[in-house]
């Protein structure tokens, strides 16, 4: 929808009220479009920064300006009603080139503990990951999205709707494995009270290192320009 069907005014007009945002908000504004993962729609930003819905627009419409007047290396677009951060097209070579260098790195401690969540457990929320882990997994989470590895294949029905997410068949390819069938069995690992069907973060661990071991023993070209990749933080078996 464009700002003059929203609002009744033309977008010049709404450029020149962009101006109505402190600073403070402007920032908070371009702060969030950086975390956001999907697109977020005017009215959404506006209850958050509670400001008018018109003068996010017009801060909107005049942030896109900006980027792309200052030649920056992201641009700022409206998609299906709502906007979100994007890489510049004109760099799209050397983004491509840091991403494929990234999948080709072998698979830190975290992430695989992570894809072992989703593997054994898919399809799976990231909060449903983030609290078998017992830290944060959402970096983990997009970082093996990014890589091919972890895929979204739909929202769960609870409240918010969160995404859910399971495995691709590039994670069968990294480790060697022909189905999901090949996949080590999951450890018995259940302390008193747990049900069998939640096992505990130390049966992943284990499942991890079984992983980490059909990483190491599946055949990868060499990548000079990737290294591994650093663990998100103390591995604690």
């Amino acid at each position: 929808m464009s700002p003059s069907e929203d609002t009744g005014r033309p977008p010049e007009t709404l450029g020149q009220r962009g101006s109505l945002l402190d600073a403070g908000t402007r920032r908070a504004l371009e702060a969030i479009l950086f975390v956001v993962e999907e697109p977020v729609q005017a009215h959404a930003l506006a209850q958050v920064l509670e400001v008018p819905t018109d003068d996010v627009l017009a801060a909107l419409h005049a942030l896109h300006r900006e980027y792309a007047d200052e030649g920056r290396g992201f641009v700022l677009r409206e998609v299906g009603g709502g906007w979100r951060l994007y890489s510049d097209p004109g760099a799209a070579p050397y983004v491509e080139r840091f991403v494929l260098a990234g999948k080709s790195a072998r698979l830190s401690q975290a992430a695989l503990e992570t894809l072992a969540i989703v593997a054994y457990k898919q399809p799976v929320t990231r909060a449903q990951v983030s609290d078998i882990r017992g830290v944060d997994a959402d970096g983990a989470v997009r970082g093996l999205v990014s890589r091919g590895l972890v895929q979204e294949v739909g929202r769960d029905p609870s409240p918010g709707q969160p995404l859910l997410y399971s495995i691709t068949p590039a994670f069968l390819e990294r480790l060697g494995l022909r189905d999901l069938g090949e996949l080590p069995p999951l450890p018995e690992h259940q302390p008193p009270g747990r049900l069998p069907a939640e096992p505990a973060l130390g049966a992943y661990k284990a499942a991890r290192r079984e992983l980490d071991t059909l990483q190491r023993a599946a055949p990868e070209e060499p990548d000079p320009a990737a290294p591994d990749l650093p663990d998100e933080g103390p591995d604690v078996a």
